[in-house]
């Protein structure tokens, strides 16, 4: 592992910049890398990522109320219910609870809508968070990756001209 370098003279070299103009994830990474450390993830984003039971169970419900298992069983239960409230089985003696128009299975399927939409739209908004946190690391990581590049083509470049220039100087020795 190299000597933690100076990060202002890093940005300029590598990047053509003061550190002070750069954006706050590129002075992030030209800090990461001039201090030698590698990235783990910062608190804040690792903090972000943990839910509390809400957000926990806003995904939960997203994930079930999206689900084929979901559809398939809710069909069930939705003709179930026009079954058990038709005149067919009005006929064998049953007394229908909710007869045709079914208001009462509509103020439910609005009560359930009601709430699950919300719940739903939470569950995206945690998504798109995650989703800015990832994309936000995944450019760490290639800005990162990109600079240890760059200061390698530096040091091969260097070591090739000090090679040159010892070449050189055999060549000189070796016509004496």
């Amino acid at each position: 592992m190299t000597a933690p370098a100076d990060p202002h003279k890093l940005a300029r070299e590598l990047l053509g910049r003061e550190l002070e103009d750069l954006e706050p994830d590129e002075q992030r990474v030209i800090q990461r890398v001039a201090s030698g450390t590698v990235f783990v993830g910062d608190r804040e984003e690792i903090s972000q990522i943990h839910a509390g039971f809400g957000d926990r169970l806003a995904d939960r419900v997203a994930a079930v109320g999206g689900s084929w298992g979901f559809i398939v069983c809710f069909g069930l239960v939705l003709l179930a219910w026009v079954m058990l409230n038709s005149d067919a089985v009005a006929a064998l003696g049953f007394t229908p609870f909710d007869r045709y128009p079914f208001i009462f299975l509509n103020l439910m399927l609005s009560m359930l809508a009601a709430v699950q939409a919300p719940i739903i739209m939470m569950s995206q908004n945690r998504q798109a968070k995650k989703d800015r946190i990832a994309a936000r690391h995944d450019y760490e990581v290639n800005l990162r990756a990109q600079l240890e590049l760059i200061r390698l083509s530096h040091k091969l470049d260097r070591l090739a001209r000090q090679m040159g220039h010892v070449e050189g100087q055999a060549a000189d020795s070796a016509k004496e």
